[in-house]
């Protein structure tokens, strides 16, 4: 038998995958199964959040046990459908992604191991890295060419979301790909740095406004690109009415930040583990390429 293991924790690169094959598998399927002990509801706001979002789960070949075929770990409760309850190992987690677990087949890197550790002890007592500001008042700026707040599209709960990242969803370009800042042009990141990530997407002719101060271009629409230093890169659009809006990774498109605050400036808000803020850039309709 086969269990997938999705370490969600990433908005801009590919989620970090596990597989175990049987007998890893069922030791992984003996420790998950349900301890009876109720828990609170999966956190409505987890899905979307910038960090670590728990462990997502499939099982192939066969069921064991009353485990659904795929659910959510998150901090030793597991959620599914018509599923609420502690695992019987509360620290699956760290049988995952400790320093001897499975996580070091992949051959990430000591130090992005290290940062993946971190953020998910981070997540254990969150608080924001950014104090977010609420608006008193909301922006009186409109932003006539921006694309609308469709939130329902992108969130089909498959196509469209699972497989169109914070890149596709800020400069509003479906590719199905997960896309790479410079990809399309044969020049990506090297590195997950601003230095690094800002000009791959110069490359796919976003157009640098380091001043643009938050105010909406004559022309396009205005985005915004943060990084998580030597982790991940994301990326947030302005909308018409003035708010900022983004989509962690496969995650639900949201108008909320980590602090479930909205987004009246994106260098104001709480962005989790994302702290670097790079730069605003422009999109212009109709002129980018990206894949």
């Amino acid at each position: 038998m086969t269990v997938r293991i999705t370490i969600d924790i990433f908005s801009g690169r590919p989620n970090p995958i596990v597989e175990l094959e049987s007998p890893e598998a069922r030791e992984a399927l003996r420790r998950l199964q349900p301890a009876g002990t109720p828990t609170k509801p999966l956190p409505l706001r987890l899905q979307s959040r910038l960090g670590y979002r728990g462990l997502l789960i499939e099982l192939f070949d066969e069921r064991v046990g009353t485990l659904p075929t795929s659910f959510r770990l998150f901090h030793g409760s597991i959620f599914g459908r018509r599923l609420s309850t502690r695992a019987t190992d509360e620290h699956f987690e760290d049988f995952i992604c400790g320093s001897t677990g499975p996580i070091r087949r992949l051959q990430l890197g000591p130090g992005l191991e290290d940062l993946i550790r971190k953020e998910i002890e981070q997540s254990r007592s969150p608080g924001p890295r950014i104090a977010p500001k609420r608006p008193k008042h909301p922006p009186t700026r409109r932003c006539q060419c921006a694309p609308l707040y469709e939130p329902a599209w992108w969130n089909d709960g498959g196509q469209r979301q699972f497989n169109n990242n914070c890149y596709n969803y800020s400069t509003n370009y479906r590719t199905d790909t997960f896309a790479q800042p410079g990809l399309a042009a044969g020049a990506m990141y090297t590195a997950l740095t601003c230095a690094a990530v800002k000009p791959a997407a110069v490359r796919d002719d976003l157009i640098d406004a380091p001043n643009a101060n938050n105010r909406c271009p004559k022309e396009g629409h205005l985005v915004a690109l943060v990084v998580w230093p030597n982790g991940d890169f994301h990326w947030y659009r302005k909308g018409r009415k003035g708010y900022w809006t983004h989509k962690p990774g496969g995650t639900p498109a949201t108008n909320l930040d980590n602090s479930g605050v909205v987004i009246p400036d994106p260098r104001t808000a709480d962005r989790g583990p994302y702290t670097d803020f790079c730069t605003f850039m422009v999109v212009m309709h109709g002129h980018i390429k990206i894949k």
